[in-house]
C-alpha cells in the first residue's frame, strides 16, 4: 500500500469517542422535556399555570448554566468550538452536497447558530413570561413591576414567541432526519450515550472533558439567580 492509500485509510478508519460530556446531554434532555412540558401546561390553562411557571424557571436555570457551561465547559461545549462566520456554515454545506463525510467533532457551523438562536429566543420566551398576565388567575412574578399595559405587550410576545419556539423545533427535527436519511448519521444516539464514530485522525485528539463538579457548581449558582430574580417581585 503506497502513502496516499495508507493515509486515507488512516483517515476513514472510525473510533468511537466521547465528545459530549454528561452535564451537556442532561442539558439537552432535560431542555427538550421542559419545553414540551412547558408548551402542554401553557395550552392547558387554569391551575396548569403553577406548573408552567415553575417548568420556565427550571428552563431558565438550565440556560444561565448552558451560558456558563458554553465559556468554562467541555471542548464541544464551548461557544468558541461551534460558533463560527458565514463562511464555515456555506463550507459545511458544500460538505453535506459532496460525497464526502462532514469532519465535524461537535456541532457543526449551522448547527452552532442554532444551538445560539435557541437560547436567546427561550430567554426572551423567559422573560416575556416573568411579567405575563393572562387577565384572569396568573400574573409572572415580576408582573406588579410594569404597567398593565407592558405587561398586556410583553404577553403578547409570550405567545408570538411560542410559535416560534414551535418553528425551530420542528426546523431541528427535521434537519436530524436529513442526516440519518441521506448521511447515514445518527445524531440522536451520540447525545444519548456521549460517543460518536470518527476518521482516526480525529480521534487521536479527543475533545477536553471539563469537572462535572464544576458544572454541579454552575447549576447551583445558576438556580440561586433564578430565585433571586423570580423573588424581585
Amino acid at each position: 500500500m503506497d502513502k496516499g492509500r495508507a493515509a486515507t485509510a488512516a483517515t476513514t478508519a472510525l473510533r468511537s469517542v466521547l465528545v459530549w460530556d454528561l452535564p451537556t446531554r442532561l442539558f439537552h434532555w432535560l431542555l427538550v422535556v421542559l419545553v414540551a412540558f412547558s408548551w402542554w401546561s401553557g395550552e392547558q390553562g387554569g391551575s396548569w399555570l403553577k406548573w408552567h411557571f415553575w417548568s420556565g424557571y427550571a428552563i431558565l436555570t438550565l440556560l444561565i448554566f448552558r451560558i456558563v457551561w458554553g465559556f468554562f465547559g467541555s471542548g464541544t461545549a464551548r461557544f468558541v468550538d461551534f460558533v463560527r462566520g458565514p463562511g464555515a456554515g456555506i463550507a459545511h454545506l458544500r460538505e453535506l452536497a459532496g460525497r464526502h463525510q462532514p469532519r465535524d467533532v461537535g456541532h457543526n457551523a449551522i448547527g452552532g447558530w442554532m444551538v445560539v438562536a435557541l437560547i436567546l429566543v427561550l430567554l426572551a420566551q423567559i422573560g416575556t413570561g416573568l411579567f405575563a398576565d393572562d387577565d384572569i388567575m396568573v400574573m409572572g412574578p415580576l408582573g406588579e413591576l410594569v404597567s398593565s399595559s407592558t405587561r398586556s405587550q410583553l404577553t403578547s410576545i409570550h405567545k408570538i414567541l411560542v410559535n416560534v419556539i414551535l418553528l425551530m423545533v420542528a426546523l431541528h427535527v427535521v434537519a436530524v432526519l436529513l442526516y440519518w436519511v441521506f448521511r447515514r448519521q445518527n445524531l440522536v444516539w451520540p447525545m444519548v450515550t456521549g460517543r460518536k464514530e470518527l476518521p482516526a485522525d480525529l480521534a487521536a485528539r479527543p475533545p477536553f472533558m471539563a469537572s462535572p463538579v464544576l458544572a454541579l457548581a454552575i447549576v447551583a449558582a445558576a438556580g440561586l439567580i433564578v430565585w433571586a430574580i423570580v423573588s424581585l417581585g
